[in-house]
C-alpha cells in the first residue's frame, strides 16, 4: 500500500536567485524569459465566488491514489511562502500535490489544481506549478523537505492559471529549464492573460504581486517537435504535444520505470471539465490517442481529482460528459432551435450532482452550440 506523507515541519525560508542560462530543446542556450504583467485589480471582483472552496467542511483523505474525494481545505494567507504544502507520496520517488475541487477563491487562494515531482539521484522533474507565485514557492519548500537534488525541469502541461502561474517561483532557480507548448507562449503575449491576472489580483493580491508568466524555453507543438523526451537520474519522461483538446496547447508525459502518464486536463476526476478555452473535436480524439498509445500505464494522474489505476474510469466519464452534451446540441440545432433554447435544453442529469457542473455546463453548452453551428453553416 501506498503511504501518504502530510507535511508537518516547516523548512527554512528558500533563497532564491536569478535564473541562469537554460538550454533550447533547439540547442540554443537560453533562459526561460518572464514577463511583467503589470495590470491593476479588476474592479467588482470578490473573494465569495458561488462554487468555491466550502471550508466549512475541511476534508483530508488518508491516500490520494483512487481516493473518492478531492480535499477540501483552506489556504492561510498568513502563512509565509517557505512554508510546505501538503504533499503525498503516489509511487516510488513521485510526489503529489491534491488540490481543491472548486473554483478560484479567497479560500483556495490559487490551490484548486493538481501538481507533482519526481526525484532522481541527478534531480528533480515538476509538473506544473499550481495558481500563484506563492503556491509556487511553497511548492518548492515542500520539494527540499524530501530532497536536495536541484530542480532540473518544470514542465507546465498547459497555461491555464491554476497549473501555470505559479512557474515563477521556479523560473528565478539557477538552471531549470521550463518546458511547455508552443501554446503557452501564445498566452503568455495574449490580452487573456492580462484579464485573468486582473481578476486573480483583486482578491489575491500578496500572492499575485509582481506577477510574472513564464515564457518556456523548451517548446512542443506547432513549429516544434511533437516529442521530448528527458532522461534524468534513470529514469525517462517522454513528453507529447496533446494537441489543444482544453487550451491554447496541451502535454502529457509518460513516466518510466513506473508507467506512470500523467494527462493533465485530458481527463477529469471527480468534477466537470471546461472546454471553452480547447476545440472540441480532439476532445475524444486525444483520448483515443493516449489509450492507445500507452497501453501499459498503471496509474494515471490528472490535473483536477485523484490519481487513479486502471482501468481509469475518469476517462469514460470525461468522455462521456463530452459525447452526450455535443449529441444534445447537434439535435438541438437539427430542430432549428436558438442558442438560449439549445443550452436550456442541454440538462444532463447524470452529471448534475458532479462538481462544477453548475459553474461550467451552460458554458460548455454555449461553446458546442457555437462550434456545431459554425461547423454547419461551412457545409
Amino acid at each position: 500500500m501506498i503511504k501518504h506523507l502530510l507535511i508537518i515541519k516547516v523548512a527554512m525560508p528558500l533563497k532564491l536567485t536569478l535564473a541562469l542560462l537554460g538550454l533550447l530543446a533547439t540547442g540554443c542556450a537560453c533562459a526561460a524569459k518572464v514577463l511583467p504583467i503589470d495590470v491593476a485589480p479588476l474592479e467588482g471582483a470578490g473573494a465569495e465566488q458561488q462554487f468555491g472552496t466550502d471550508a466549512g467542511h475541511p476534508y483530508q483523505p488518508k491516500e490520494a491514489l483512487n481516493s473518492p474525494r478531492a480535499p477540501v481545505f483552506a489556504i492561510d494567507p498568513k502563512d509565509p511562502d517557505s512554508k510546505p504544502l501538503p504533499y503525498y507520496r503516489i509511487a516510488p520517488d513521485t510526489y503529489f500535490f491534491f488540490g481543491n475541487i472548486a473554483e478560484v477563491d479567497g479560500v483556495n487562494r490559487g490551490f484548486n489544481g493538481n501538481a507533482g515531482f519526481v526525484v532522481t539521484r541527478d534531480g528533480v522533474l515538476v509538473v506544473d506549478a499550481l495558481g500563484t507565485p506563492y503556491l509556487g514557492r511553497r511548492m518548492l519548500a515542500a520539494i527540499r523537505q524530501v530532497t536536495d537534488q536541484p530542480i532540473r525541469y518544470l514542465v507546465i502541461t498547459h497555461a491555464h492559471p491554476d497549473h501555470y502561474y505559479g512557474a515563477a517561483a521556479f523560473a528565478e532557480l539557477p538552471g531549470v529549464k521550463v518546458i511547455s507548448h508552443a501554446g503557452t507562449v501564445d498566452y503568455a503575449y495574449s490580452s487573456t492573460i492580462q484579464h485573468s491576472v486582473a481578476y486573480r489580483k483583486a482578491f489575491l493580491p500578496a500572492e499575485m504581486k509582481d506577477f510574472k508568466a513564464v515564457v518556456p524555453d523548451i517548446l512542443l507543438g506547432g513549429d516544434h517537435p511533437r516529442e521530448y523526451t528527458v532522461r534524468l537520474g534513470g529514469k525517462i519522461f517522454r513528453i507529447h504535444d496533446s494537441g489543444q483538446h482544453h487550451s491554447h496547447g496541451d502535454l502529457v508525459m509518460y513516466q518510466q520505470p513506473g508507467n506512470i502518464l500523467w494527462v493533465s486536463d485530458l481527463a477529469f476526476n471527480g468534477r466537470v471539465t471546461f472546454i471553452g478555452d480547447g476545440h472540441l473535436h480532439e476532445i475524444l480524439a486525444r483520448q483515443d490517442w493516449l489509450l492507445r498509445t500507452f497501453p501499459h500505464a498503471r496509474l494515471m494522474v490528472p490535473g483536477h481529482g485523484a490519481p487513479q489505476t486502471p482501468p481509469f474510469p475518469m476517462v469514460a466519464q470525461t468522455r462521456s460528459y463530452v459525447k452526450q452534451l455535443t449529441d444534445k446540441i447537434s439535435a438541438s440545432l437539427r430542430q432549428g432551435e436558438s442558442l438560449q433554447d439549445a443550452v436550456d435544453h442541454a440538462d444532463l442529469p447524470e452529471f448534475a450532482n458532479v462538481p462544477l457542473y453548475r459553474l461550467n455546463h451552460r458554458n460548455n453548452a454555449n461553446y458546442v452550440y457555437r462550434v456545431l453551428e459554425e461547423e454547419q453553416f461551412a457545409q
